[in-house]
């Protein structure tokens, strides 16, 4: 996947998920990694009421054999994440990869609900927390990534561009303006660090195999396919190290500008650096959405995107 010695990466979101998969990644490959989240063993649980803690996060970047800080940080907060990068600039005197994968919105999303009737406050706070986030956390590191040269900003999301053009049934309005948007920011990076070393690229896994996701189907990462037998389709998923040693090999390759401005797969991504998922297949999640729609269940034709 690439040596990223040397390197300085700022993971924001790191708590669970992709965020956490991508800052252990990181660090394997060398960088010394900032981890970042609101949940905390000494402060506790965010809103999210999870029990995974940045803390951990921090652990598992040690036993991948990676350096790294696991800081509770609030990207609401604009002072908070000024804190943040004055202390990064302080301790490491760069930043190299920044990457926001912040949101947290999932509990407040009302699938199936109309805006009228989608609770306000809920829906308001998804966006701060998907999209003022991102701008916030880039707004601020972003200086401290052009002053340390060949950088990389990646914008993680859900769903393609053109997925996210179209109609994504059933999300409901805030989750589906939260993530098209996010793919707007991605544009709008690019359009702004044209002139400069900084690469802005979004990436966005598939159907991702969370901490909650498996908590919610009852299986674990080593029996997930037990799902399968239910739901069919639930066979096209992926861990969160499949999307994670994508955006890896992504922050290693010297020739990452071929993806500016865009939004990329983790089977794009793994196509790209020969990289697999922790089972050694190559889930193509929104490629099967792409030629067979949202609802395709049968096993066969699934079986041909792994």
């Amino acid at each position: 996947m690439g040596d990223l010695s040397g390197r300085v990466a700022l993971v924001a979101g790191a708590t669970r998920g992709a965020g956490r998969a991508v800052a252990v990644e990181l660090a394997r490959a060398g960088a010394f990694v900032y981890a970042t989240g609101r949940s905390s063993r000494e402060s506790g649980p965010s809103d999210m009421e999870r029990p995974e803690t940045i803390e951990e996060t921090g652990e598992l970047i040690s036993a991948a054999g990676g350096r790294g800080s696991a800081l509770r940080v609030d990207h609401e907060d604009v002072e908070a994440v000024r804190a943040l990068v004055d202390r990064i600039r302080s301790e490491q005197g760069r930043l190299d990869v920044l990457v926001n994968d912040i949101f947290g919105g999932d509990r407040y999303a009302e699938w199936q609900t109309p805006l009228w009737e989608h609770d306000l406050e809920g829906g308001l706070k998804m966006l701060r927390m998907g999209v003022e986030t991102h701008v916030i956390t880039a707004a601020v590191a972003l200086p401290l990534v052009l002053d340390s040269g060949d950088g990389l900003l990646v914008e993680m999301t859900d769903g393609t561009s053109e997925a996210n053009a179209g109609d994504r049934p059933g999300v409901g309005f805030y989750y589906d303006f939260v993530k098209a948007g996010v793919d707007r920011l991605v544009r709008n990076f690019a359009r702004d660090l044209r002139d400069t070393s900084v690469t802005a690229v979004g990436v966005t896994p598939g159907w991702m195999r969370s901490e909650r996701m498996l908590e919610g189907f009852g299986v674990t990462e080593q029996t997930w396919r037990e799902f399968c037998r239910k739901e069919p389709s639930f066979a096209i998923s992926e861990s969160p190290t499949y999307v994670a040693r994508g955006v890896a090999a992504l922050a290693a390759d010297e020739h990452r500008g071929r993806f500016v401005g865009q939004v990329v797969t983790a089977r794009q991504l793994a196509d790209a650096y020969d990289v697999t998922d922790v089972d050694g297949s190559r889930p193509d999640c929104w490629g099967l959405i792409a030629d067979h729609g949202w609802t395709e269940e049968d096993p066969d034709t699934i079986e041909r995107y792994r």
